[in-house]
């Protein structure tokens, strides 16, 4: 009787797992993955290769259908890095390569070269904001004498996945849900997390995201990574393996969380505008590019697979050696046709550049041309002004859609004797490309390397060399996103996958969450493994760092004291002493910072003497998330005014709250009186903490100009005291 009772069990008394379970039986969602032909699919998590570690196999039907489909999914914006900023400038090389690469435009010091430099988010449609917590495309056109290169990569090193016929699971589970197109520019919903919680090689990505790399304070103050391994080729055929980096000359710098959320609402252009009117101003934007080399020898040296695309090398190992500087120095002539119209692709290599066998390089190598196929109208989106190499271009093809060139003559075949056997072959010596001739001895195989199967090592690294600030800022930032999602189940299984981190970063999050620290990962802890595979093949390596810590992954290190392009409020009414403002801004915009006048109104405000001064923004239309410091210059009568305006007092409180430097001249100090800063500034070593408080004459500009310099002080993060 205890059985039939069972077997009848109500909808009503099943639990909300089974219920779901149910729903997905009926809507038939859970038979077998199958090709567009019906075909049923065995492997969904590998492409195909030429062995372990072998290149992809264009006979892969499954991949190239799946890719396709993926890649025209989104008419007329990107599927991914939709919403972007680009400017043109040059590179120049600091010293000859030819030792490693034949590559031209690396070939000897001094040489430039044009590029154009293309900045964007991934997850967000074209009009969301640029404040996003997202990975940034830092995408480089070289148009070097020997065709176009493309350097296409990410303001994170590392990737989500190791192979590529993962990559339209992950933008799928990333973007918003198909059901209501809800979130908008956010991983923060259930079925990104479903995905990285079933997919333990994206924690190593996370781990990045959740940091302050994820929300930039500028384009110009973020680094650029090359994320895959290729290969430098010299003359004489010696292979090196390379990683490319772009360390911004101004340094990396992020904004914090509530910054970023309120700089969306004020301003969702932020980076874009920062990018334009940098450049218009003629504070042009530098980045130097590193490499780090590993002789062909050495591939297999260290404790991390080389072409796994989900690690790093870590730069207390490997140091960045930099070899040239990138200088944007022109913004677009129109946006559509330049920034929007610019087609970047991994394929575009020059001799002296080749591929590694990575499987999420080699599957981008096919995705990235199928996808300009249909967003730039057919095949000859490489006669876009934009595209156009410099390089002289002959070849055989013709004809297509939005054919721009004319070609002349009756030839377009090869071999010919009709037209003289032209366009011919090049030889080695006349810069013909050749590939890297690979000896490749292996089975056809969907599978992948053991030496991937390490998830969570260099996550581990990672979180190890932050400082204690930016580890309170990665906890509160899993507390955010893993807060959003509706299923405790995601959130348990994804915080397990913490505890191989970090056992307290786990426990911090599992308590602001509000559920019990777990013991370790829910198993199986590798959910992506194919459907005849043994799981033991896909468990977890148990990777013991040969380093603890590298201070390169953090950015307290980075470069301090250039001040150049900081933006700096002055906070003033009617009756500002306009000796007090004029000589501040002559001290900071002789280092190259950039003053705005915020004031209660717009218009023009009064000085003491009777003069005026322009006003730049009002309260009403501006905040401190917009500025990186602020200055308050004496004036009774606009200290007296600035402490009955509410949104002043804010404006302070926030300014204090996310740590950013402060300076008051003379009487300004009364202002505190009227703020809760007032109670703080007694507790704390002032100068040390960014908060300058001084006379004319008493060293105020220089001290300001320091700590400007510092970007943030962290002593006096204390948030919950901040009513703002």
């Amino acid at each position: 009787m205890e059985k039939e009772n069972q077997k009848g069990q109500g909808p009503e008394e099943k639990s909300e797992k089974q219920r779901d379970l149910d729903k997905h039986r009926e809507d038939g969602t859970n038979e077998h993955l199958t090709t567009n032909q019906g075909v049923k699919i065995n492997d969904n998590q590998h492409t195909l290769s030429a062995g372990e570690r072998g290149p992809s196999l264009l006979e892969d039907f499954i991949f190239r259908e799946k890719m396709t489909h993926f890649d025209h999914e989104r008419i007329p914006e990107r599927v991914v890095h939709p919403r972007g900023s680009g400017a043109h400038g040059v590179f120049e090389a600091y010293e000859s390569m030819k030792e490693h690469t034949k590559a031209s435009f690396l070939s000897e010091a001094g040489k430039k070269t044009p590029v154009f430099t293309r900045f964007s988010t991934v997850v967000g449609f074209r009009g969301s904001t640029d404040l996003a917590r997202d990975v940034r495309g830092f995408a480089v056109k070289f148009y070097t004498d020997e065709g176009n290169y493309d350097l296409v990569g990410n303001n994170i090193p590392v990737f989500f996945i190791q192979d590529a016929i993962k990559f339209p699971d992950l933008v799928h589970a990333i973007k918003p849900e198909p059901h209501n197109e809800i979130p908008q520019a956010t991983a923060a919903h259930d079925n990104f997390w479903d995905f990285a919680s079933l997919m333990p090689e994206a924690t190593h990505v996370i781990m990045w995201i959740v940091s302050g790399r994820g929300i930039p304070r500028s384009y110009r103050m973020m680094e650029g990574f090359g994320v895959h391994t290729f290969k430098w080729i010299n003359a004489e055929g010696k292979v090196t393996f390379v990683k490319y980096h772009w360390k911004p000359v101004l340094g990396t710098h992020s904004v914090l969380w509530d910054e970023a959320q309120k700089i969306s609402g004020m301003d969702p252009d932020f980076h874009r505008r920062d990018l334009w009117e940098a450049i218009d101003k003629g504070e042009f934007v530098e980045f130097e590019l590193g490499v780090q080399m590993v002789p062909e020898e050495d591939e297999h040296k260290f404790d991390f697979d080389l072409l796994d695309p989900t690690k790093l090398i870590p730069e207390a190992l490997v140091p960045v050696r930099k070899i040239g500087k990138m200088t944007l120095n022109r913004n677009p002539d129109n946006f559509f046709a330049e920034t929007e119209q610019v087609a970047f692709h991994p394929g575009h290599i020059v001799p002296g550049i080749d591929f590694t066998n990575d499987p999420l390089l080699q599957g981008r190598l096919f995705s990235y041309l199928d996808t300009q196929l249909i967003r730039l109208g057919g095949p000859n989106f490489h006669g876009i002004p934009i595209n156009r190499p410099i390089a002289p271009m002959h070849n055989n093809q013709r004809d297509g859609f939005m054919r721009q060139q004319i070609n002349k003559g009756k030839v377009n075949y090869e071999p010919n004797s009709v037209g003289g056997g032209c366009p011919f072959q090049a030889k080695m010596k006349d810069g013909g490309f050749v590939s890297h001739t690979e000896h490749i001895d292996a089975r056809k195989i969907r599978a992948r390397s053991k030496s991937f199967n390490d998830y969570f090592s260099q996550a581990s690294l990672f979180y190890h060399s932050q400082t204690e600030a930016e580890k309170k800022q990665i906890i509160s930032a899993f507390q955010f996103e893993l807060g959003m999602i509706e299923r405790e189940e995601i959130r348990k299984r994804m915080v397990g996958l913490l505890t191989q981190v970090d056992k307290d970063l786990a426990k911090q999050v599992a308590e602001g969450l509000g559920f019990p620290f777990p013991d370790g990962p829910m198993q199986p802890v590798q959910h992506g493994v194919p459907a005849d595979a043994d799981p033991k093949d896909y468990e977890p390596l148990n990777v013991k760092q040969a380093i603890k810590e590298d201070k390169s992954l953090s950015m307290e290190y980075t470069v301090k004291g250039n001040i150049r392009t900081r933006m700096v409020a002055f906070l003033c009414a009617d009756g500002v002493d306009g000796e007090s403002v004029e000589s501040m801004k002559k001290a900071l915009t002789q280092k190259g910072a950039m003053v705005k006048i915020v004031a209660p109104h717009n218009g023009k405000i009064k000085t003491e003497s009777g003069g005026e001064i322009k006003v730049d923004k009002s309260f009403a239309t501006s905040g401190s998330v917009l500025f990186d410091a602020f200055y308050v210059p004496s004036g009774e009568k606009s200290i007296g005014t600035l402490k009955k305006n509410a949104k002043a007092i804010n404006f302070m409180h926030e300014g204090y709250k996310h740590c950013k430097a402060i300076a008051m001249e003379g009487d300004a100090k009364d202002l505190l009186k009227a703020s809760y800063i007032e109670h703080l500034v007694e507790s704390i070593d002032n100068e040390k903490q960014g908060v300058i408080l001084e006379k004319r004459g008493s060293g105020l500009e220089d001290k300001f100009i320091q700590a400007i310099g510092q970007h943030r002080f962290w002593g006096r993060e204390k948030t919950e005291r901040i009513p703002a």
